[in-house]
């Protein structure tokens, strides 16, 4: 076993916005310059940075890496840690989870991609989320209580965030849940490696402190009825998950020994599965499917195991036996076949390089036809071919037939509701229709949210959760559910936080162009676009930024047979000092990095910084139009695409 940080990437040194030769004239919209200069000023124009548009719980991340470098420093006497962990939880209340576990879409969006590497958002999410548990950080109570009720139906990532974000509106909150812990997919999909149970229970138990009732092994439809809870509730949230897997739509998927990896993946989350088969077919390419291809490699299995040891008989309910013989255990062969090359699986890579690692065998690019049974009706091998994808439909190719010999076939296409007892919320597929308020349709009061909609991240369950309880804030308040902004996502607000510091702002509504020598508070020539605008890369200056290798989390790297028994943590936290250097990477994009560059370029000296007393994210420098001509410079090497020249068009 070793512990190795993934390989640096390859420095990338310049960048150029204007090239040699670019002297053809511009669009005659542009062509508006004029011995230097023109009647537009700089005006300093908010827009949502990549990274967050790119996360579906909302998170400001761009605000709370400010807070983890010591650019927004809190004003009220708090650690950056604890800033930092307020700012997350604004959107997200699983940060130490969400850290470990995420595959980071904010990161495939980060514009430090054009530089050299992304910023490492996770890593420094999951210091943050760490650093709370260990510091018994809690939730407040709500100062005010609404005397409104609602119920959350599932306490998986969509319903506690449900019922977090309600908690904080003063809303009282009861969670009904038919497993016996609340978690959902975070504790029954993922195995304990990757989401450790101490983190996942401690950020669960801050939400519950909150003053969140629960009801557990209560199933919706059999022990309660609907009518029930629109009797004693204001409203109503569907989070109910999807818990049951797909079967293989071919021949002999019948078999005793096919089971789905939702049962797998339960059945070993609930301590009941204790070992696997010595041949083991995993059928899939996603993230469920290395989850069950890498436990079933630590789980191993023995020669001599008792009939109702089985997999297959412990993942339909069997209890197995205390296997004193899993001393004995040897490494079970496993295979896990995709539809797609092996490059092209959905799976995350860093998943699929730990899984090949750690002896899983993958086949890309192949198809099962057949579940080939032996005298006992057992499956004994699965008949497979090559295949190419058109689009999502594979195509087999004639001649290219073979099988793959096993003991059990775990599956893991695709997942579903389980909403035999709810038939009237099923919209006839498994799952329960939503419109962009995430209300049920035709349905007064009830409100979904997570996989139930559409099967996709915990992120985009918890991103659910918290749209759902601002639609149902506005329901209980008697009030009309207008649009979703374009840009749905927790904003960065600078008229929030300049009262939240403590400024004075009276006579302010919302923010005003211009300045204001009566009134020191006014936000100078600010416009907030965030709600539609994207700093995208082409909008900064990167020519500013260094090359800065990323700062990457050690990973303990198992090999072959040593994963046999191995269920400890994979993933190894960045240190304090790391954590800060990491976040000093981040460009700030589309908001004001307080870099002072426009200042010292400005050929007029129309540029100062806001007095410190005035200050506040996003408000660091003003203009003074009586000295500015308009020369575009503090636009052209603005780092972070803040300042857009538009005054006076």
């Amino acid at each position: 076993m070793t512990v190795n940080s993934a390989e640096a990437p390859v420095e990338a040194l310049t960048f150029r916005r204007f090239e040699d030769g670019d002297h053809a004239p511009r669009p005659w919209q542009e062509e508006i310059f004029n011995a230097g200069w023109t009647h537009k000023c700089p005006t300093y124009v908010h827009k949502t940075s990549p990274c967050q548009s790119s996360c579906p719980s909302g998170h400001d991340i761009r605000g709370w890496l400010a807070a983890v470098r010591g650019q927004d420093k809190p004003t009220n006497g708090i650690s950056w840690q604890q800033h930092a962990f307020n700012l997350m939880t604004a959107a997200n209340p699983f940060p130490s989870v969400m850290g470990r576990v995420c595959p980071a879409p904010c990161e495939d969006g980060c514009n430090r991609n054009e530089v050299e590497d992304r910023v490492g958002i996770n890593s420094v999410e999951h210091f943050v989320g760490d650093w709370a548990l260990a510091n018994n950080v809690s939730f407040p109570k709500p100062a005010v209580e609404s005397g409104k009720t609602v119920a959350v139906i599932g306490g998986g990532p969509a319903g506690l965030a449900a019922a977090y974000f309600l908690r904080r509106r003063g809303h009282g909150v009861t969670i009904f849940d038919d497993h016996a812990e609340l978690g959902g997919m975070m504790r029954y999909g993922i195995p304990g490696y990757r989401t450790p149970r101490d983190k996942l229970d401690g950020e669960i138990k801050r939400i519950l402190d909150m003053g969140v009732e629960v009801r557990l092994n209560t199933r919706i439809g059999r022990d309660i009825s609907v009518a029930d809870l629109e009797r004693d509730f204001g409203a109503v949230f569907w989070g109910v998950g999807t818990h049951q897997g797909r079967n293989l739509p071919i021949p002999g998927s019948d078999a005793p020994n096919c089971i789905t990896g939702v049962a797998f993946l339960r059945a070993f989350n609930e301590g009941r599965l204790k070992l696997a088969s010595a041949k083991v077919v995993v059928v899939g390419g996603g993230d469920t499917s290395i989850d069950v291809a890498s436990v079933a490699r630590r789980l191993g299995h023995i020669t001599q195991a008792h009939e109702k040891d089985r997999p297959e008989f412990v993942a339909l309910g069997y209890a197995a036996h205390d296997a004193a013989s899993t001393a004995g255990r040897e490494g079970a062969k496993v295979t896990l076949t995709s539809l797609f090359p092996v490059e092209k699986m959905t799976a995350a890579e860093q998943e699929v390089n730990d899984a090949k690692r750690e002896g899983v065998d993958i086949h890309g690019s192949v198809m099962p036809l057949e579940v080939l049974k032996n005298a006992d009706g057992r499956a004994r091998a699965l008949k497979m071919c090559k295949c190419e994808m058109q689009g999502n439909k594979p195509v087999p190719v004639a001649g290219t037939e073979f099988e793959l010999p096993c003991d059990l076939i775990v599956v893991a296409i695709g997942q579903k509701g389980d909403l035999a007892d709810l038939a009237e919320l099923d919209n006839g597929n498994g799952f329960i229709n939503a419109d962009k308020n995430l209300r049920v349709p035709g349905r007064k009061g009830h409100f979904v949210g997570g996989d139930i909609v559409r099967p996709h991240l915990l992120t985009t369950a918890i991103g659910h959760g918290r749209i759902a309880a601002e639609s149902i804030d506005h329901y209980l308040a008697g009030e009309e559910l207008g649009r979703r902004p374009r840009v749905d996502v927790v904003h960065f607000d600078l008229i929030d936080r300049l009262a939240h510091d403590g400024r004075q702002l009276e006579h302010i509504e919302q923010p005003t162009r211009g300045t204001s020598e009566s009134n020191k508070f006014a936000v100078h020539n600010y416009e907030d676009r965030a709600a539609t605008e994207i700093a995208t890369a082409d909008t900064l200056f990167l020519g500013y930024f260094n090359y800065t290798p990323r700062n990457i989390r050690d990973h303990r790297e198992i090999h072959g047979d040593a994963v046999l028994g191995d269920f400890s943590e994979r993933l190894v936290p960045l240190t304090e000092a790391q954590v800060i250097a990491e976040a000093k990477r981040c460009m700030t994009c589309g908001l004001c990095m307080e870099c002072d560059t426009c200042l010292v370029y400005c050929p007029q000296t129309a540029i100062s910084r806001v007095p410190k007393g005035e200050r506040a994210p996003g408000r660091w420098v003003e203009t003074d139009y009586t000295k500015c001509i308009g020369c575009h410079i503090c636009h052209d090497v603005c780092p972070s695409g803040y300042i857009q020249m538009g005054l006076g068009e």
